[in-house]
């Protein structure tokens, strides 16, 4: 868009299983609440500023857990709002999201660690209830049968 500054950012991040994966970070600068001036585009510094913020989340949220518990914290935590509110000091931003998430790495394969995966999801995950199958009917089939 214009009249505003787009900034990205990435970094690659070691989970505490093995995984190297990289996160890519995007925002755009936005206009104060009473702003007259139509654009508000950023100064370089202040770029750097909100970039080393989205690092530092990005790293610190990467390094925390495993890839499950990344995986599981990307998509349910507001992890774009977080970043806005400490950039804030610097430059007010908005539509800041986590865009991509790039696995780098995979740990060598384990057989203990493959089984221990299939054996939580098979007790935590929800897998819903069974479903009677429907008995086909040959009536109305168009003479097929």
């Amino acid at each position: 868009q214009k009249r505003q500054t787009i900034v990205e950012a990435n970094v690659d991040v070691k989970t505490s299983d093995g995984y190297i994966a990289r996160l890519f970070c995007i925002a755009f600068t936005k206009k104060d609440k009473d702003q007259i001036k139509e654009t508000c585009y950023a100064k370089s510094a202040q770029v750097r500023g909100i970039r080393a913020k989205m690092v530092e989340y990005m790293s610190e949220l990467g390094g925390k857990g495993d890839l499950k518990t990344l995986v599981h914290t990307l998509v349910t935590a507001d992890c774009g709002k977080d970043i806005e509110k400490s950039a804030r000091s610097i430059f007010p931003i908005k539509e800041c999201y986590i865009r991509k998430v790039k696995i780098l790495k995979k740990p060598k394969f384990d057989v203990t660690a493959l089984m221990e995966w299939h054996n939580e999801d098979s007790t935590s995950a929800d897998t819903g209830k069974k479903v009677a199958p429907e008995e086909e009917a040959v009536a109305g089939s168009g003479g097929r049968y």
